[in-house]
């Protein structure tokens, strides 16, 4: 019993200690951004009281307007094509059987060995010989190509683990090979459907290096090299790079906040099931 307690309360305390260093800086850069801008340097006092008009400031002098929207249509086409790509090809790789598939597997996950920093060059030649460097397709091409050997890699390991009588009995219901993936698999499917999507879109949201090298125009840059160059502009106003960085992460939290809710009830749903 006593040992049952002092295991109990060392889960705690690490729990705690854990929790309090993922959240301070969140904490820190959210109370900076909120500050009196007459503050200088890097003070988290709050003798002012709030000052939410900041946000708007920020969001004004970076342009986000532009980079926000820009990120929007990027992470939205990149999480929409992967994942129904990820759905389908992990479908097929994990039960159906056509020759091949091993091979092609196996070539297709090296997408997962290679980082991004090796392709950029030859990916702006490639797509500046297209004509396609400055357009939103040069940023979402790209990030599909690089998602999708997980999202096989992810959806495969799913579909592999599900019980062969559950498909054995859809094909004796005279379920297609398209009917057993939509209307069997796929909904209980949805825990790891739904992680693969959050992943995705934290990914595109959060790249910058394809931003950067690939796009020029001003009209086109995502919220992260936005914020980079709005950092060099303001590199001394701490208030405003605080309220702008908050602006660009804000949205991965409220997406994450929301997909968790969604995941832990798609969990209990597959497991009722």
């Amino acid at each position: 019993m006593i040992l049952g307690r002092r295991r109990a309360m060392t889960n705690y305390a690490l729990l705690s200690f854990f929790s309090f260093i993922a959240i301070a800086p969140v904490v820190s850069i959210t109370l900076l951004a909120l500050r009196d801008p007459a503050i200088s340097g890097t003070s988290l006092t709050l003798t002012g009281g709030l000052h939410p008009e900041n946000l708007v400031r920020a969001w004004v002098a970076a342009g986000f307007e532009h980079s926000m929207r820009s990120s929007v249509i990027v992470a939205i086409s990149v999480v929409v094509a992967s994942s129904v790509l990820s759905v389908i090809a992990g479908y097929a790789f994990g039960l159906v059987r056509f020759g091949g598939s091993s091979v092609l597997y196996y070539a297709l996950l090296l997408g997962l060995m290679l980082p991004q920093e090796a392709t950029i060059i030859p990916l702006f030649y490639g797509l500046n010989a297209i004509a396609l460097t400055d357009t939103y397709w040069a940023l979402i091409l790209p990030q599909v190509a690089q998602s999708i050997p997980f999202g096989v890699f992810w959806m495969r390991a799913f579909f592999r683990s599900v019980p062969t009588e559950l498909i054995d009995a859809a094909r004796i219901d005279g379920a297609g090979t398209w009917a057993i993936l939509w209307r069997v698999l796929a909904p209980i499917a949805r825990p790891a459907i739904t992680s693969m999507v959050l992943l995705f879109f934290v990914w595109a949201w959060n790249d910058f290096l394809l931003a950067l090298v690939l796009v020029s125009d001003e009209q086109l840059r995502t919220a992260p090299v936005g914020l980079t160059f709005f950092r060099g502009r303001y590199n001394t106003e701490w208030t405003l790079l605080a309220a702008g960085s908050l602006i660009v992460a804000l949205p991965v939290v409220v997406i994450y906040l929301f997909m968790q809710r969604h995941f832990i009830r798609g969990v209990l749903e597959g497991a009722l099931k």
